[in-house]
């Protein structure tokens, strides 16, 4: 049975916000979707793509997994759902921006400094996917004075978006259109108690407050 706060906000989406946006979602139906970019975010609770954005209904692809990590580019027969919301973003919707979202305190990230032994046979899969994550946790023991923990998990968890970044261009269609000039990436850091992102200037390599990006 479904939980009972769960179907009262059916209900309500049904009866209120439904009806709100119901020529929008209408207009979808008949043209189908068209979004300008793809949001890749953490499956995390508190992280909310549409609310992060204040966009609607077919604003934004969404693709979210654990960590908001992006694997490098592998044409396998294996499954690849991170990399087939890439590729379907990139060449079928064309979308113009592709943004990786990571944020602070990331259960991802503060994983990454755990030993996972004990349960190593029952978390298989986070456990291989959590190795995306290294290059970052790896980079953060470096440039982080020891035994400060707070410093050492956000530079882990910025460093991951920027390694996510570089991992994105191993796509080929990502490469082609960004070197064309019609696919643009971007790099944010949500804070969930301020409510703040940061994105990463690639030329002062650096997360600055977004705020600076808008009126530049």
């Amino acid at each position: 049975m479904a939980n009972s706060s769960l179907t009262e906000g059916v209900e309500a989406f049904q009866s209120v916000h439904f009806k709100k946006h119901e020529k929008d979602f209408l207009e979808l139906v008949k043209k189908g979707q068209n979004p300008k970019a793809l949001f890749i975010g953490c499956s995390d609770s508190r992280v909310v793509p549409t609310l992060i954005t204040n966009t609607g209904p077919g604003d934004l692809f969404v693709m979210r997994n654990v960590g908001n990590f992006v694997p490098p580019y592998k044409p396998d027969n294996d499954y690849h759902a991170t990399a087939s919301a890439i590729e379907y973003a990139a060449f079928n919707l064309e979308v113009s921006e592709i943004i990786v979202c990571g944020h602070s305190d990331c259960g991802a990230c503060k994983a990454l400094f755990q030993d996972h032994s004990a349960y190593a046979d029952r978390m298989p899969h986070t456990i291989k996917w959590l190795e995306l994550g290294l290059p970052a946790k790896e980079l953060a023991l470096k440039t982080v004075p020891e035994g400060d923990e707070t410093a050492l998990r956000e530079a882990t968890e910025k460093f991951s978006v920027i390694f996510q970044l570089k991992n994105l261009m191993t796509y080929p269609n990502v490469r082609r259109r960004v070197k064309e000039g019609t696919l643009f990436l971007h790099g944010w850091y949500y804070r969930l108690d301020t409510g703040e992102i940061e994105y990463y200037d690639p030329d002062e390599q650096a997360f600055l407050p977004i705020t600076r990006e808008i009126q530049a």
